[in-house]
């Protein structure tokens, strides 16, 4: 009772669906093809032809062709069936093909909304960072500011104005011309 059974023989037979699916898709195929209405225009009328002349004197389905009606019954008896499996078939595909597509639409939309959350956070950040044209006109301002303070600075009505040298003067140049007068009143260099 606790071991498995193994399998026996059994006697039914054992067919493939799929290799049974795929057969039946083919010849679905096959019959909504222009050939295949070629062909059975061709076995019908060479079929219509042999029974009227009779070759031989061998006529197997005389006028009525009611043995040509039969062989037409049992081919849309198989045919229908087949179709209506190859059909299943398809639909089955489509809808796994269209459950995948579901699927990847909703992992799309969901990307698309990080992504859309992202891009905003991004944006309220570079809300917050200086700006090359920000930082380009404060320094411009600046500099302004800078210009104004030394033309301020400068301006001979000024209490606070700073005389500037003329260039090759300097401190050196003063305290000699002060050592100079005071040793005996003379003016000049040394």
């Amino acid at each position: 009772m606790d071991t498995p059974r193994i399998p026996g023989r059994t006697f039914r037979p054992q067919y493939d669906p799929e290799l049974f699916g795929r057969f039946a898709e083919t010849f679905a195929r096959f019959m909504g093809t222009a050939r295949f209405i070629a062909y059975m225009t061709v076995f019908v009328i060479v079929w219509i032809g042999l029974n009227l002349i009779g070759i031989y004197g061998l006529k197997w389905d005389p006028y009525p062709f009611i043995l040509l009606n039969l062989f037409f019954s049992t081919q849309a008896s198989y045919a229908a069936p087949l179709i209506l499996l190859a059909q299943n078939r398809q639909e089955a595909r489509d809808r796994v093909q269209y459950d995948q597509d579901r699927d990847m639409t909703t992992r799309t939309r969901a990307d698309i909304e990080f992504l859309a959350r992202e891009v905003a956070s991004l944006r309220a950040a570079v809300g917050e960072v200086a700006t090359r044209d920000y930082i380009r006109s404060e320094l411009r301002a600046l500099l302004a500011e800078l210009d104004e303070r030394r033309d301020r600075d400068h301006r001979p009505d000024n209490p606070g104005h700073i005389r500037s040298e003329p260039e090759g003067s300097g401190s050196a140049a003063s305290t000699r011309a002060a050592e100079a007068r005071a040793r005996g009143g003379r003016g000049g260099s040394p």
